[in-house]
């Protein structure tokens, strides 16, 4: 199905000059309940904003009915940008969708919201049968999948989630598996004391810090597991013996039994290190995001592969260290899939969208809504 390119980057230059960097989603939450009330589409809008501290944005699920025999999907997007996402003027030229270079594009992830709006205005053109059919768009994905996580799922009730989120060119290559995190803040408490006078009498946390993060392997632990510091913070003056510091890091891995081994291991090496100087530590665990491994004979995977394999692509599996709303989706239980949009360079002034690649996503996902190609 070939796509209104003229409609789309009309409508995406629209969405990209609403500014909806992550917690200010409140403009674009705005627009897309408008958009699809006055379609005539009953919207459901959370109250999630609010909830992570962020403005009057919030998640929004519409039911779109089908009328084609087989499984329901939920097509997944989010609202928010990353910084630098304020006043952002798109350029078209080439075939190639860019900001003017000192801002990023917002491609992530408003191609894929406009990927969506273009599917449904095709459907209802075209008259076409498609599955039953849900949006979900999120907002806060980018700084810890937080509307992901506040989301009512009792709301949604089909298990396929396809989420429009990828960056590069549609290739054969399929996600088989994607990291889970854990983030942890370890807070040393020493005792304070005059460093010139009588250090003797203080307990140094800078040092009992050191001792503890010296007994920690940082890094690639094994080919599926990393863990990394990030921050360490504490003290002040030279002649006062430090009593509190603080430091922050991480652990990913494809299982929640690997991470939490590499966990424990961090923790044993903090207690040991604090009780060896006659410290105490605080040590507060966020089970930031579950692995996220899908189902190869599922419904969607099994979908996902028809079709690459339809369009002439090799199927090739690989994992990613990195996270994204679909890790919270399938820790809900939920099969998820996903495609890029044709972005690339996410993240950067230099982000740009290829028209050309955007077509042969959607053509696919078109695919995907429209017809059985699995049994």
């Amino acid at each position: 199905m070939q796509f209104n390119q003229e409609r789309v980057l009309e409508r995406l230059i629209e969405m990209i000059k609403i500014d909806s960097v992550s917690y200010k989603e409140g403009p674009m939450t705005d627009y897309l309940q408008k958009y699809f009330e006055d379609r005539g589409y009953e919207v459901y809008r959370d109250e999630a904003g609010k909830a992570i501290g962020g403005d009057h944005s919030g998640n929004l699920l519409i039911h779109i009915g089908g009328d084609m025999e087989g499984e329901g999907i939920c097509l997944n997007a989010h609202q928010d940008t990353v910084e630098p996402g304020i006043g952002i003027e798109p350029v078209f030229e080439n075939g190639i969708l860019k900001s003017k270079g000192d801002t990023i594009l917002a491609a992530d992830d408003k191609s894929g919201i406009a990927m969506m709006m273009e599917i449904l205005d095709q459907l209802k053109e075209t008259g076409t049968p498609h599955r039953d059919l849900w949006f979900l768009f999120t907002i806060c994905e980018e700084n810890g999948m937080h509307g992901a996580k506040n989301f009512d799922y009792s709301k949604l009730p089909v298990k396929n989630i396809f989420a429009l989120d990828g960056a590069g060119k549609v290739s054969g290559r399929l996600l088989k598996s994607g990291a889970g995190k854990d983030a942890l803040e370890i807070t040393f408490h020493g005792k304070m004391a005059h460093g010139g006078i009588e250090p003797e009498k203080g307990i140094n946390a800078i040092a009992v810090a050191a001792s503890a993060i010296s007994r920690i392997k940082f890094g690639r632990i094994d080919p599926e597991t990393t863990s990394n510091i990030g921050r360490i913070e504490g003290g002040g003056a030279t002649n006062i013996v430090t009593d509190k510091v603080t430091f922050t890091c991480e652990v990913r891995s494809h299982t929640q039994e690997q991470i939490q081994a590499q966990v424990d291991l961090i923790v044993k090496a903090c207690q040991d290190a604090a009780a060896e100087f006659g410290a105490t530590v605080d040590i507060d665990i966020d089970h930031f995001c579950p692995p996220h491994k899908p189902d190869l004979n599922s419904f969607m995977h099994r979908t996902m592969v028809k079709l690459l394999q339809d369009a002439g692509y090799t199927i090739e599996y690989g994992v990613s260290n990195g996270s994204g709303d679909s890790n919270i989706f399938s820790g809900k239980g939920f099969q998820c899939s996903g495609i890029t949009t044709g972005m690339f360079d996410v993240h950067t002034t230099n982000e740009y969208l290829d028209m050309e690649e955007f077509g042969k996503a959607y053509n696919l996902v078109w695919r995907a809504l429209t017809e059985n190609v699995v049994d």
